[in-house]
C-alpha cells in the first residue's frame, strides 16, 4: 500500500486516517477474537482511528453497555500499541450514565478510562445533547477532564447548530475547552442528516467532520439489491429501507459504474464520497470480518475525479 493521507481534526493535534474503524460491532456482532483481528487487519493497513461509545452494546441482549470499549481495551493492552491508536469514544447514552450533568460525565469517563485500559482519551464526544443541562455545565466537566490529561480533545455528536453555536461561543466566552469536531449521521442516502446548517456551522468555526453510518447500515456496500436476495445481517432492517426510495437504487446504480471504471469495491467508492465533502475528516465504516477491512482502507487512497464526484452526488440529491 502506498502512504496514507493523514488527515488533522479540527483545531486539534489528532493526525488520522481519513478512514475511522467504527466499534459499535465488537462486543456484538463481533466477538472478541473477531474484533482482534478485525482491528490487527486496519492496523496492518495504516489505520489509527477507532471510534466506540460506552453505550456499545447495551442493545444487544446479555449486555449492559462498555462490551465495546472492553474489548478495544484488551486489544490495545495485548498489543501494547497504545501510543499509536488515535481512540474516540462517547459519554451520555450509556443505560447507566444518562445525560450530560457535570458528574455524570466526569463518572462515565471515568468508567471508560478504566474499559480502555488507558489514562487518557484522545477524542471524547457528547454522544447526545441534553436540553436539560446548561452547555457550560457539561463543557465545565470536560474542560477538566482535558486540564488533568485524561482527555485530550472534545467532540459533539448529535447536536443540532444551535445547540453547536451556543457551545463553542461558551467555551470562547468562559475558556473553557472547545470542541474539535462533530459526528453526524450523514451518507449519499442521507444528506439532510448533515447538509445545511449543522454543515455550515462546523466549517464557520473549523470543525472536522466524523460521519456515523457512512455506509448506511450495509446499504452502500451494495449487498442489498432490488429483487436480490435476502441478507443475513443484523441490520438488514435498516439497510433494506433504503431501496424503497427511489434514490437508492438510483444511487447503487452510480456507484456501480463508478466502481466498475476505477476497479474499487462499491464501499470504497461511497466512502470515498463521503471522504470529498466540505468539512469531513474520517468517515466511520465498521467491519464484522478481516475480509471487509481492506475495502474500508482502500477508501483512504481513492480520490475520486470530480466528474466522478458530480454524478454521485447527483444520483443521491
Amino acid at each position: 500500500m502506498t502512504d496514507k493521507r493523514m488527515v488533522t481534526l479540527g483545531g486539534s493535534d489528532l493526525a488520522v486516517l481519513p478512514l475511522s474503524l467504527g466499534g459499535n460491532v465488537f462486543g456484538w456482532t463481533a466477538d472478541e477474537q473477531q474484533s482482534f483481528a478485525v482491528l490487527d487487519a486496519y492496523a496492518a493497513g495504516g489505520g489509527n482511528f477507532v471510534d466506540t461509545a460506552d453505550v456499545y452494546s447495551a442493545w444487544a441482549p446479555g449486555n449492559s453497555g462498555g462490551e465495546s470499549e472492553t474489548v478495544i481495551g484488551r486489544w490495545m493492552r495485548s498489543r501494547g500499541n497504545r501510543d499509536a491508536v488515535v481512540v474516540a469514544t462517547k459519554v451520555g447514552a450509556h443505560p447507566e450514565r444518562k445525560g450530560l450533568r457535570a458528574a455524570n460525565v466526569r463518572a462515565a469517563a471515568e468508567d471508560s478510562l478504566r474499559r480502555l485500559q488507558t489514562d487518557r482519551i484522545d477524542l471524547l464526544y457528547t454522544h447526545f445533547d441534553d436540553p436539560e443541562t446548561p452547555v457550560e455545565e457539561f463543557l465545565g466537566a470536560l474542560d477538566e477532564l482535558v486540564r488533568a490529561g485524561k482527555v485530550r480533545h472534545i467532540a459533539a455528536s448529535n447536536i443540532s447548530p444551535e445547540r453547536l453555536e451556543e457551545a463553542l461561543a461558551a467555551s470562547e466566552r468562559e475558556g473553557l475547552a472547545r470542541y474539535v469536531a462533530v459526528q453526524p449521521h450523514y451518507n449519499l442516502v442521507s444528506r439532510g442528516t448533515y447538509e445545511g446548517p449543522l454543515a455550515e456551522t462546523a466549517a464557520r468555526h473549523g470543525l472536522s467532520a466524523v460521519p456515523y453510518f457512512a455506509l448506511a447500515s450495509g446499504f452502500l456496500t451494495g449487498k442489498y439489491r432490488p429483487g436480490g436476495a435476502a441478507v443475513e445481517s443484523a441490520r438488514a432492517a435498516g439497510a433494506g429501507k433504503y431501496l424503497e426510495d427511489p434514490r437508492g437504487p438510483r444511487v447503487l446504480e452510480a456507484l456501480d459504474a463508478v466502481a466498475a471504471a476505477r476497479g474499487a469495491e462499491v464501499a470504497t467508492v461511497a466512502l470515498a464520497w463521503l471522504a470529498a465533502q466540505p468539512t469531513v475528516a474520517a468517515p466511520i465504516a465498521s467491519a464484522r470480518t478481516v475480509e471487509q477491512v481492506p475495502a474500508l482502507l482502500a477508501a483512504a487512497e481513492l480520490e475520486l475525479t470530480a466528474d466522478e464526484l458530480a454524478a454521485l452526488t447527483a444520483a443521491s440529491a
